[in-house]
Parts: C-alpha cells; structure tokens; sequence
C-alpha cells in the first residue's frame, strides 16, 4: 500500500492556476513534512524562470528541463524552511502531448533535488527515516492528477503510486517548538596546514558542533519526556478551529560537556596560527503536524533546525563576500562579520511561519523580492518578523599562535544516547565536573611540557 498525502487545499488551487497559462509544462518543488503515519504537504511553489528566459519562450520539450537549475531552486528554497518542513518532492503540469514522458523527467528531478539537498547537511538521517519524496504529474487539459513516490535511498526505486488527498484548514493549528541556542564555537587553524580556507575550516568546525547538539538534551516546557511519548500528552490540544492558531512549547537545549565514562579520550597538542569563532545566539524553531506526534519527531525537528540555522548563516555569509569581493577571497588574515540575522514570514491560513536570513543594511525590498521569487509569495512589510535582537558574529584570525587542546576518542562509533533521566542528568553533571579538573590539569602539564622544551 502506497503512502497518502494530505495537501492543503489552497494548493489544489495554486496549481489549477498554473495549469491555465499557456506553456508546454511548468515545474515547481512541494514542501511539507514527513511522519510514520502520513506526509503532509503545505506549499507548492513554481521555479522561477531564469533572468535570461523569458517568460513566453519555455522549451517545448521535457528533455530540455534544466535539471541544475531546479536542483539550486531546491537548496535555496530549503534555506528558508524552518525545522520539521522539508522539500517532500517536484510537481509537473504538462500537455497531453507531454504527459507521456512526464513520469521520467520527474524521476530525474526527485534524485536530483535529493543529491542538492543532501550536499548542504551536516546532520545524517535516521535509521528509521523516510526516503519516499513525490513525484505529482498533471495534465494541465484534463486536470487529471497522478501521484506516485519514488525512494530517494534506491537509485534504482521504481515509481509507487501513492494517494493525493485535499484538506482544509491543514495546518492551521500545528504545534511550534521555540528555543534560543547560544553558540560560542572555536575552531582552530593548524599551522601544519598548507592554507587557510576559512570556508572549509568553518564547515568541519560545524561538524563537530552538530554532533553535540544531537547528543544534547532537551527539555520541552521545563520537563525531559521519553521519546515515544505524545507531545501534546497532558496538554490541551487545540480542536475544531479553521482559524491559524499555534500552540508553543518553550524548549532548553542543555550541551553534555563529555561523552561519558563509556569513550576514552586522550588530550592531544596541536601548534595553531589562527583561528575562527563564533559567538551569539541564534532563534531556532520548528514546526510539527498535530496529529498525536511523538516527541522524538518534535526534537529531531528541532535538532535539525539548530544545526541548519546556522550552517545557512555561514553559507549566505561566504557567498555575500564572494559577490562583493570576488571568489579570489578565500582566505583572511583578520576579519570580523555579523551573521545575518533570521526573520519568519506567516503563511496565509496557516500556523507556520516561512524563514529567510537578513543582513543589517538589507532593506525590506530586498527580502520581498526573495519571498516573490523562491516563494512565489508577495510579503508585506510588516508581515517580516525579525527574530534575534543579539547578533552572531563570525571572527576569522591568521595571525593568533598558541596551542590548542583537541580531544581525540578511542571510539568514534555513533553511540545513541539514552534517555536522561533528571537523576542520570545530575549524575552526569557531577562526573563532568571530574572530568574538567582531570583535562584541567593534563592541560597544564601538556602546556608545561611544551613550553619547556621549546626554551
């Protein structure tokens, strides 16, 4: 049996809209979200034309489809979803004549949005995760609609039907989880390497961060829940209501200061000439249906939209500098930045709140703009919520010596972390506690040691 999609119904109309002008084919992305149950799909959005094409010059054939440019389409719009809602899948309207060879060019399109989509990650997906995205085709003379999934895991998967199903009032009353994650983020620069990429040096430094925030705990309204339990359990869950509506849940994310007694760690000495660090604090936020979910669905959301965040604040950052200093600036010998900070935009009859990143001297034009083009959706100005008031600064430093301490464990196996319990939480506190003065004084005699045989 094939999966079931629940569409809002405001798209069955978005792409009835599509399919009346007068082009061979139209393509576009469906964004949504994924759970064991059901997907839900909350938008539909067109891909924009490039700036070269114009608008009454389409190619009339499939094979001619710019693969690439759906692809980059993807990624950027991937940047302005907050956590929970994904990319689920591309759409196609097409003739008649067309309609015959539509089922291929979808299937290219799903694995070639994945492959995009999957470069930009620094988060692996669950065991247990699914690898089904859509594939919606529609003969824009008969209206008639076919539905099928393909599993990005199998390059090989074979098209399964799946079913197409309008409901109203969708996603008017999901649930949102709120936290605000301060990052202090210092990445060394080894003198042993051969140049400073401050680009990919930043990407490996976020590698390791994001590996603690998914070891981190999290507490939902002040209290630690097993995963399996129903989110909403012992709160009232909002029934009936056509009206957008969010229920909030204020979320603490508390960072384990070790591994536990069960990974050996040894202290190793590493010359450095530089640096990078981050520090701030960055607003993160994700969204969740509201059909009985688990919490475990609600903190995977949010984890991901904690490492996304700022992942993406880095990456517009580098391409800002690219643009208005030229790719021949890859390396810096002392340079302070601000990120750019995040602001949501609602959705019209929905809870959900779309997501875009802003620099200080960026008008609101310039975010409209961005909503019309990746979007297709005209933003007042103020509907942009802009949500950080502390800003999250980038400093890059080539000329800083000192010696750094990494930790290097024995076992780099990924180890899931069992429940934590509010005793097991003070437990680990305590030997963390021993920990810090046993690595304290290790430092200390590696730093001695150092300094003695350098006189």
């Amino acid at each position: 049996m094939g999966r079931t999609y629940f569409v809002e119904e405001a798209i069955g109309q978005y792409l009835s809209d599509l399919s009346t002008k007068s082009k061979p084919y139209v393509t576009g992305l469906l964004i949504g979200q994924c759970s064991p149950q059901r997907d839900y799909v909350i938008r539909a959005v067109r891909t924009p034309p490039k700036e070269e094409q114009k608008e009454d010059h389409i190619p009339s054939k499939l094979a001619s489809i710019d693969e690439e440019w759906i692809a980059a389409h993807a990624s950027q719009v991937a940047q302005m979803l907050p956590g929970g809602l994904v990319v689920l899948g591309v759409f196609i309207i097409a003739t008649p004549e067309l309609s015959k060879d539509s089922q291929n060019a979808l299937r290219k399109l799903i694995f070639s949005v994945e492959k995009s989509l999957t470069k930009r990650r620094l988060w692996k997906p669950a065991e247990e995760e699914i690898s089904d995205r859509v594939a919606l085709q529609i003969c824009s003379a008969t209206k008639k609609v076919v539905c099928r999934t393909y599993d990005v895991q199998d390059p090989r998967s074979s098209a399964k039907p799946a079913d197409w199903k309008y409901q109203s009032a969708l996603s008017a009353s999901w649930l949102a989880l709120d936290c605000t994650v301060n990052v202090n983020i210092h990445i060394p620069l080894l003198a042993t390497s051969p140049n400073h990429d401050l680009e990919k040096n930043t990407k490996n430094g976020l590698n390791r961060w994001s590996k603690q925030i998914e070891d981190s705990v999290f507490l939902i309204n002040g209290q630690i829940k097993d995963d399996d339990t129903e989110l909403l359990e012992g709160q009232k869950k909002l029934r009936g209501s056509t009206q957008s509506s969010t229920q909030f849940s204020d979320v603490k994310v508390l960072t384990q200061l070790s591994q536990g007694s069960s990974h050996r760690s040894t202290a190793t000495v590493q010359v450095c000439s530089g640096s990078i660090n981050l520090k701030g604090a960055v607003k993160c936020r994700a969204y969740i249906h509201n059909n009985k979910p688990k919490v475990k669905e609600a903190i995977q959301a949010l984890k991901r939209d904690i490492i996304n965040t700022l992942s993406d604040r880095c990456e517009i950052l580098f391409e800002d500098l690219i643009i208005n200093e030229g790719p021949h600036r890859k390396n810096f010998e002392r340079e302070y930045h601000v990120l750019p900070q995040r602001l949501f935009v609602p959705v019209a009859g929905s809870s959900v709140m779309l997501s875009d990143y802003k620099f200080g001297d960026e008008a609101d034009a310039e975010i409209q703009e961005r909503f019309v083009e990746m979007l297709d959706q005209p933003v007042q100005a103020e509907d942009i919520h802009i949500a950080e008031e502390i800003n999250t600064v980038f400093t890059s430093s080539l000329d800083f010596h000192a010696v750094d301490i990494c930790p290097t464990t024995d076992n780099v196996d990924d180890i899931q972390q069992k429940q934590v319990t509010k005793a097991t939480l003070l437990l680990k506190l305590q030997q963390n506690m021993g920990v810090v003065i046993a690595a304290a004084v290790a430092v200390f005699a590696s730093i001695f040691s150092f300094n003695y045989f350098s006189d």
